[in-house]
């Protein structure tokens, strides 16, 4: 029924302030009151329709795509939106687009990258929108190992300008977004040659397009890299492919805040310190790990919503049935998904403070917690987009058969987030540095060097000092074993972060309680999972892992009567959810079966290719083929 909110009684339930815990997610009441604004903007407005966004062709897809992204430039300037509040509308419309690179990679490079005069020229082209630009940095044969890339930039002494050339098939420029149909422009990476000597590897802002006819320029091979995994998801994006035929650019579009090349040629470190790059990686980074709060969470609002009012089984004189929800082995496996959203919000606070603070100290020449940011951003990366792209399978099968359906919004949003997985840095990789970073610090444990910050607890673990050995000695071998231990040091942080977020004065009747609620069943889950590894090293007694499965159990009891309004607080709009499992007035089956109708293949009764194919079969009219 219409306008009937088949979720109210749920909603009765709750124990704490629903509006203050909205607070708390958005993270100010600043930030909830533009989300709400921003939010009902785009909701409100027909032209950011994506409710057939699965059905479409690529074509048709990609051209709603450029459609939709002009249109809230459009938008954003005639409503003088500020740069926080666009930021807002972009993230609200929910489609991945060139503008994600433009503002959130190729801006970003020139800033962390380029000197003031090279940043005086182009970025305010960037702010415009009068280019438009990528990242290109990723290669056919080369990602994770940044280094080994092989595409050129050789200087030419008598015209002054480097030479971008691809000197293999490998060396082509795959995957960068944006780069395909529309880019531009891109900050292009490649080995700096000067007189036969490999400098390594800079950034170069490259025109790649005409700015009056959007054609490639002279030597330049661009094109898309088709079809990807999933129905719309990531397919609005033109993931592209690229090479250089010996195309020359001026010396001045090397990006040069850290490393110069002179007019005569001459190689050399600027004054700026060559850390500063960093900044751009660890503000990256903690974007991920802010995303991924928002991915999780959106699954999980679906799931749950969903749980509460499918029914099955346990129908006692004909009474209704009992919700989904209310089973141990449902909410075993969706409650720590909901506090894992949760743990990643605050989490993703936290790296947000990091990254000022790193930033603010690289100014000043302290590069001291910078191997321990690396580690950090590098880690959370590689925890949370796998928990979160595991987590989103994991709702969609929570939701049964119904989950399957692109109507679910499920399959798309992991079709969509399922890549984070693999940019920005492989996830093992990333691991296997966090493993590095670790074995370091227990190699200099004794030495006088006192572990701080993230690692602190190491100092105060006596018998790793026994364990001191050859950082590099048996590394490989070791591999796998250390990835678990940069998983477990990861989740470390997430926990300790959460408690220090409940140390804070949050205040909302009940708000405190419901989060101590999720931070333990966060911290329980965990050792649940891996409690194998807990009693084999001797850290908890059968006894106690037993008192802690039951404490596990008791919390899920405490968090199910609250559990509509604990995703209620993620405070997201039927129309951003884009799921009818996950509608917030439960008002599921009629609309699925209303979608069911709306799909192209139901525009006639009779299918096409029936005549042809069908009717035939039926009347045996099928002719045999001759051998």
């Amino acid at each position: 029924m219409e306008g009937v909110d088949h979720l109210a009684d749920e909603r009765k339930k709750a124990e704490f302030n629903v509006e203050a815990m909205k607070i708390v997610w958005a993270g100010s009441q600043h930030n909830l009151e533009v989300s709400n604004r921003i939010s009902k903007l785009v909701a409100d407005d027909p032209a950011f329709r994506k409710d057939d966004r699965t059905m479409l062709p690529r074509k048709e897809l990609f051209k709603n795509t450029l459609r939709k992204a002009a249109y809230a430039w459009k938008r954003i300037n005639e409503l003088r939106l500020s740069e926080e509040e666009a930021s807002k509308l972009r993230f609200y419309v929910d489609e991945t687009a060139y503008t994600d690179l433009h503002w959130g990679m190729f801006i970003p490079a020139i800033k962390g990258q380029g000197t003031d005069e090279q940043q005086r020229k182009w970025l305010p082209l960037a702010y415009k929108m009068q280019i438009i630009g990528c990242y290109a940095q990723t290669e056919l044969g080369h990602g994770s190992n940044v280094q080994g890339l092989e595409t050129t930039a050789t200087f030419d002494p008598h015209t002054d300008e480097f030479v971008i050339h691809s000197p293999t098939l490998t060396s082509s420029k795959w995957w960068p977004g944006g780069l395909g149909k529309v880019s531009t422009h891109a900050v292009t990476y490649a080995r700096l040659i000067i007189d036969g000597k490999d400098h390594g590897v800079h950034g170069f802002i490259v025109q790649l397009r005409s700015l009056e006819d959007h054609r490639p320029l002279p030597g330049i091979t661009v094109g898309d890299i088709g079809m990807k995994f999933g129905n719309g998801a990531y397919n609005t994006m033109d993931n592209g492919v690229l090479r250089f035929d010996h195309v020359r650019i001026p010396r001045n579009q090397m990006l040069m805040k850290v490393s110069q090349v002179t007019r005569e040629g001459k190689y050399k470190q600027s004054d700026v310190p060559r850390q500063l790059v960093y900044g751009t990686m660890v503000y990256v980074r903690q974007r991920i790990v802010a995303d991924a709060s928002c991915y999780l969470s959106r699954a999980v609002c679906i799931a749950t919503r969903y749980s509460a009012v499918r029914r099955q089984f346990g129908s006692q004189n004909g009474g209704p049935e009992t919700q989904v929800i209310d089973y141990k082995t449902q909410q075993s496996r969706l409650f720590p998904l909901l506090a894992s959203a949760y743990a990643f919000r605050f989490v993703g606070e936290w790296l947000e403070w990091l990254y000022t603070d790193v930033m603010q100290r690289l100014q000043a020449n302290d590069f001291s917690t910078l191997p321990e940011a690396h580690a950090c951003t590098a880690g959370l990366k590689s925890l949370t987009t796998s928990v979160t792209a595991d987590g989103i399978e994991e709702c969609r099968k929570l939701c049964g058969g119904h989950g399957y359906l692109c109507t679910s919004g499920l399959p798309e949003l992991f079709a969509v987030y399922v890549p984070a997985c693999t940019y920005e840095g492989d996830n093992i990789v990333l691991l296997l540095q966090v493993a590095r970073f670790l074995m370091k610090t227990v190699s200099q444990i004794g030495t006088g060097k006192q572990p701080v910050g993230t690692i602190a607890y190491m100092g105060r673990i006596e018998h790793l000092m026994q364990c001191r050995c050859n950082v590099q000695r048996g590394f490989a071998e070791l591999s796998a074993d250390l990835v678990e231990a940069a998983v477990a040091h990861c989740q470390l942080i997430v926990v300790s972060k959460f408690i220090e977020k409940l140390q804070q004065d949050i205040p909302g009747e009940g708000v405190k309680q419901q989060l101590e609620a999720l931070c333990g069943i966060y911290y329980l889950s965990l050792l649940h999972k891996h409690q194998g590894d807990f009693l084999a090293t001797s850290y908890l007694t059968p006894k106690q892992s037993a008192l802690a499965n039951d404490q596990l159990r008791a919390l899920y009891s405490k968090v199910r009567p609250n559990a509509i309004a604990l995703v209620d607080a993620f405070n997201y709009s039927d129309h951003f959810l884009s799921s009818i499992l996950g509608r917030y007035d439960g008002n599921v089956y009629p609309k699925l079966y209303e979608a069911a109708w709306k799909d192209p293949l139901n525009e006639s009764v009779v299918p096409d290719g029936y005549h042809e194919y069908v009717r035939p079969l039926l009347k045996q009219q099928l002719h045999t083929a001759r051998l």
